[in-house]
């Protein structure tokens, strides 16, 4: 096949997303597929709405010579429009790769409507859909007035290989010392670790330690004006800032922690979430996107309302005081983390409702007797 790919910025952007397109990407290649990266510039959402209007990329994409269109949702404010006009000269199929909807997060009440909005008309302009879990699916059929083909293929979990023993396992939660908290995210408001910052504020400081690992550079306004405060209000000595780390590094961190905590206000999936998991680790996560998909309450780890700190102190708290329990969900955790897919797996899966997509394009361009590229 003969693929395009439109993205924001680079392939190699830290992400779950873009991790999940750079092995879809790998899959296509791995079996011989021509993968064309159309690359845009990333920017604020009102500028993002103007490349609808950018010739050069209008152009470019009229004139590709593609079996099939790939777009990551995460551009639908560059695309909505465009995709309809489009619509005339080409007579490839158009394919989402979808995340999560923006219009799933929490934004301003003036805001909300637009984004919903411009959203709904971006999905309606596509043809087919790749959904990272059945949550995303249903947010995505809710916004649309039919049905379109549309499958579910998980991310996998098995991206850092971890190879940990049930006797590390037993090993690491009965060690005495104090309860080892991870936090892997980009440090964005909707990742939550001001929440879990706020939370470790009623804990006894002798009782915790804390790695956070994320690229701070990403929203520098929310760092500098909610976390260092937030940081500044606990205890130093407690708390290791990693930044962007090596994957050799995030599976150390992986390997000598007790629990991960990412007190998301949404996931569409939550990838660190099954990572954690392969290493043995409970998770706390938010009631609200995907969570429940991955985590079950009480038996590999808890959901908590997003924004609940006394929930979260409540439960860390447990976890510490409590090393069977820890110990319990732990194990649970890494039979849920064997139990999924695997990368290969998924991206295998996705390449095949491609083909079909591709196909049955090209069977009814021939039954129209239209040209097709």
């Amino acid at each position: 096949m003969r693929v395009g790919l439109v993205i924001y910025g680079r392939l190699d952007t830290l992400s779950g997303g873009y991790l999940y397109d750079r092995k879809l990407v790998e899959c296509l290649q791995r079996h011989g597929d021509e993968v064309q990266i159309v690359s845009l510039k990333p920017s604020r959402y009102g500028r993002c709405l103007t490349h609808n209007f950018d010739s050069t990329l209008f152009n470019h994409l009229r004139d590709a010579d593609y079996d099939l269109l790939l777009q990551d949702e995460l551009n639908h404010p560059s695309l909505f429009w465009l995709n309809r006009q489009l619509r005339p000269f080409v007579s490839y199929p158009i394919v989402s790769v979808v995340h999560h909807l923006r219009s799933d997060e929490r934004h301003s009440p003036w805001l909300l409507p637009l984004y919903r909005t411009v959203e709904q008309h971006y999905l309606a302009s596509v043809d087919a859909f790749i959904a990272n879990s059945r949550t995303t699916r249903i947010s995505v059929e809710n916004l649309l007035p039919d049905q379109r083909p549309t499958m579910v293929a998980y991310p996998g979990g098995d991206r850092l290989l971890p190879d940990i023993s049930q006797h590390t396992i037993v090993a690491r939660a009965q060690k005495p010392g104090p309860l080892r908290i991870l936090f892997v995210g980009n440090l964005i408001r909707r990742k939550g670790l001001h929440t879990l910052l706020a939370a470790l504020e009623y804990l006894p400081a002798r009782s915790w330690q804390l790695d956070i690992v994320g690229d701070p550079e990403v929203d520098p306004t929310y760092v500098r004006r909610t976390l260092q405060p937030a940081l500044r209000r606990l205890d130093q000595k407690h708390i290791s800032r990693h930044g962007v780390v090596s994957n050799w590094t995030l599976s150390a961190l992986y390997a000598k922690s007790h629990v991960l905590v990412m007190p998301s206000e949404y996931e569409g999936f939550g990838i660190v979430y099954l990572e954690a998991m392969g290493f043995g680790l409970p998770v706390i996560g938010s009631t609200a996107g995907a969570a429940s998909e991955i985590i079950t309450h009480g038996k590999n780890g808890f959901r908590l309302p997003p924004h609940n700190v006394l929930a979260l102190a409540k439960h860390l708290f447990l976890l510490n005081e409590d090393r069977r329990l820890l110990l319990r969900l732990g194990l649970a955790a890494q039979k849920r983390y064997q139990a999924h897919p695997t990368w290969d797996e998924s991206m295998e899966s996705v390449r095949g409702f491609l083909l079909e997509v591709a196909s049955q394009n090209h069977a009814l361009q021939r039954q129209t007797n239209k040209p097709t590229n």
